[in-house]
């Protein structure tokens, strides 16, 4: 039976194979003739049309998966680009302030080297800045040897204020274009003198010049260091750099003019100060004196923002221990 079988599947094998090759011979004679041909060329002009517009097609599909895949990819390196882009922003804006912040510092120590008097470094840690104040505090204080009435001065030797009050870590200081600040300026050219006060906004005039000084614009004032009323020596340095003449008032019926200055020192943008701390001219407190306080000024002697004896005497111009 089993072989019986196996003759079955063997014949129907054989007759698969020589019914496939008859169909070929078949097909290779019917293949040579010019009728067949005429018609495969005929059928294949017929069907070319739909061949051209599927490969259309298909390249398009294939031109639209390659866009897609080369916009992503554009997607992803714009990302990484912006973020670069932000990372090298970020990186010179904190290397160009390191470069001001070094340049300010450089030039404070500059400045410090060629000093006779001994200073303290110090940072802005706060400003008031009002149509009445012009005050800043700095972050040294009586732990660092600071006291009242010393000077503050800034980069390039330019006059700042003076402290007025003073605690263990911190001082506040009263910048020179302060309402209630005064000291006596001297012209470059004739070394004349005035009084240079602070003005509401933060501006400078300098009073009671003498009418017959020729006052140039531009031309600086600097520090006196003379004594004031009473034989009582500068509260500041002979030489420091005030401010800069922008404007003059000449009356021709007064003895005296009115000069305005623009402050040497950015006073609105201070960041790094210099305290002096050796300098011996002025007064550190309330003293007993034959001049007269003036009290519109707050217990002041006149003409200076020096404290004098009074009956109450501010807080802030207490003597010091």
């Amino acid at each position: 039976m089993t072989t019986l079988l196996a003759n079955k599947a063997l014949r129907r094998r054989a007759g698969a194979y020589v019914a496939l090759l008859v169909a070929s011979l078949l097909l290779l004679m019917v293949s040579s003739n010019p009728l067949v041909r005429d018609v495969q060329n005929g059928v294949a002009y017929a069907f070319k049309p739909f061949q051209v517009a599927l490969d259309g097609v298909a390249r398009d599909v294939s031109s639209i998966a390659t866009t897609i895949a080369e916009i992503d990819g554009l997607r992803h390196e714009n990302a990484e680009l912006r973020a670069d882009n932000q990372r090298l922003q970020a990186e010179s804006r904190t290397a160009a302030e390191l470069r001001r912040e070094n340049e300010q510092l450089t030039g404070l120590l500059q400045l410090r080297n060629g000093l006779e008097y001994q200073t303290v470094a110090a940072t802005v840690i706060a400003r008031e800045s009002s149509e009445a104040r012009r005050a800043l505090t700095i972050d040294r204080g009586s732990d660092d040897g600071l006291g009242v009435g010393m000077v503050v001065i800034s980069a390039g030797g330019a006059l700042a204020g003076r402290i007025v009050d003073v605690g263990p870590t911190f001082a506040h200081v009263a910048l020179i274009s302060d309402s209630t600040s005064t000291v006596i300026g001297q012209l470059l050219s004739s070394t004349k003198t005035g009084k240079v006060i602070g003005q509401l906004g933060g501006a400078l005039v300098m009073l009671d010049v003498d009418a017959a000084a020729q006052v140039a614009i531009g031309e600086e004032v600097f520090t006196a260091g003379i004594e004031l009323a009473g034989g009582i020596r500068s509260p500041y340095p002979k030489g420091l750099l005030i401010g800069r003449v922008v404007d003059v008032t000449r009356d021709p019926n007064e003895v005296v003019q009115t000069v305005f200055l623009e402050p040497a020192s950015p006073l609105d943008t201070l960041e790094y100060l210099l305290v002096i701390t050796d300098y011996e001219g002025g007064i550190t407190g309330p003293i007993e004196t034959s001049v007269p306080c003036d009290p519109t000024r707050g217990g002041t002697l006149p003409d200076s923002d020096q404290p004098c004896a009074s009956d109450a005497p501010s807080g802030s111009h207490a003597p010091r221990p």
